[in-house]
């Protein structure tokens, strides 16, 4: 089933041309309406009458999350501040929070895409909705709510935290369809197995997941668990917030980046060079529709590659395969390029762990290291010491063969790592300022 037929199903060199009609307007606007990006373009000898072809999007500057950072609060907006209707924003870790603005329409626009996503992953207007994404200025809980609501599907606004609460309420309310993070969707099974509720007997029957790297190895652990099909959904609240892409239940592989609303590019996250199709590098996105504060080649600093083949769902817009994890969030140690997502890929694969686990940098002396700590399961933990030791041994060698890198691991009691409703925190870093 499709939401939007003639979008998502629009023949190639159409959809290139309406993206390219949107582009040329977009850039005329922001020129016009958005000091920073005028700026910009003079800095780069850019006006919006160079922009000829799809290819010539590479010549744009690119706008970073320092740029919303700089530009706070609402220095990047591209209409006057009485039409907008929203505000969302980033925690700010650094101190000012990186500030997205919303039209009436930009809010619709996501209710659409969110529907969109919705139907893409099987959801239909009969399913319930228990909806454990964060609500308030995070963008997860209200873009996942409004695109329910519109597709006419009954919603549970439970959002995060209360996690007893929340599995009592799955178990009375009978909710079909699970939003949350993956890791929270763990914590959820956990909590439902030491409150006495069986799983099985929950009505779950789809798990729509993102706001944090995963694997497919933990896909299968959610599957297995909570007896369900698990998707991925994409999106960032710089460019809209979820649904910026979504994997089809048809495939269930890689996630359909719906490019009627976003240009995409790949680019080398060293040098910003644009990578042929089909390479790994950094995804860049173009916001060709929004209103408000609409974004020139914004850098995700997320690893992925575009997939061109088409879907045998039927749609026609490009994928985005599982994202690997972000070019910030990379470890070096000791010379070696270390991702978390490949630890938890080895970690998941060794029988007798549990899906809960985190990365300690350090360093000693001039040297970086890295300690794995991951939980075991309840039955491992109370063997004998050699065999914990074995098992410490055995994952250890697997990490150095198939990254080439000595780590540290420790093997800790069960929930002794810390749950949480949002994203996951996976690495610490504990080495000198």
């Amino acid at each position: 089933m499709i939401y939007d037929v003639q979008n998502e199903t629009m023949p190639r060199d159409e959809l290139e041309q309406l993206q390219l009609k949107r582009l040329q307007y977009l850039v005329e606007k922001v020129y016009y309406n958005v000091p920073f990006y005028r700026q910009k373009f003079s800095e780069s000898g850019i006006k919006p009458e160079h922009i000829k072809t799809l290819d010539d999007v590479k010549y744009l500057p690119f706008t970073e999350k320092q740029d919303l950072r700089n530009n706070y609060p609402f220095g990047l907006f591209a209409v006057p501040k009485e039409n907008v209707v929203r505000v969302h924003a980033s925690s700010g870790t650094t101190g000012k929070a990186t500030v997205v603005g919303y039209t009436q329409r930009d809010v619709n626009n996501w209710a659409k895409l969110m529907a969109r996503s919705f139907v893409a992953a099987g959801v239909t207007r009969s399913d319930i909705i228990h909806n454990a994404y964060g609500y308030g200025l995070f963008t997860g809980g209200l873009g996942a709510h409004y695109g329910a609501e519109i597709l006419g599907a009954t919603i549970v606004p439970i959002s995060g935290g209360g996690t007893k609460r929340q599995v009592m309420l799955m178990r009375d309310f009978g909710p079909t369809v699970l939003c949350c993070t993956p890791s929270y969707s763990l914590y959820l099974y956990e909590t439902a197995i030491a409150s006495g509720i069986d799983v099985r007997d929950l009505k779950l029957k789809i798990g729509i997941f993102g706001a944090e790297p995963w694997t497919d190895e933990m896909r299968n652990e959610i599957q297995n668990k909570l007896n369900l099909r698990a998707l991925n959904i994409y999106g960032l609240s710089e460019i809209m917030g979820p649904g910026v892409a979504m994997e089809c239940i048809t495939a269930q592989e890689d996630m359909h980046i719906w490019e009627d609303h976003f240009l995409v590019e790949i680019i080398d996250p060293a040098t910003g060079e644009n990578l042929p199709l089909g390479e790994v590098g950094e995804l860049v996105i173009t916001t060709l529709t929004k209103e408000a504060q609409p974004l020139i080649r914004y850098r995700t600093r997320d690893i992925t590659r575009i997939n061109p083949i088409p879907c045998k769902c039927g749609r026609t817009h490009y994928r985005i395969e599982r994202i690997k994890g972000r070019s910030d969030d990379m470890l070096i140690i000791r010379g070696v390029n270390v991702f978390p997502s490949q630890i938890e890929s080895i970690l998941l694969e060794t029988e007798g762990l549990a899906p809960h686990y985190q990365l300690i940098v350090d360093r000693e002396g001039a040297m970086d290291t890295l300690e794995v700590q991951v939980e075991v399961d309840e039955k491992l933990f109370s063997d004998e010491i050699k065999h914990l030791q074995r098992l410490e041994k055995k994952i250890q060698a697997n990490i150095k063969e198939f990254l080439g890198v000595t780590v540290k691991i420790s093997l800790v009691e069960p929930r002794t790592i810390e749950r949480t409703a949002g994203k996951a925190k996976r690495v610490i870093d504990r080495r000198p300022k």
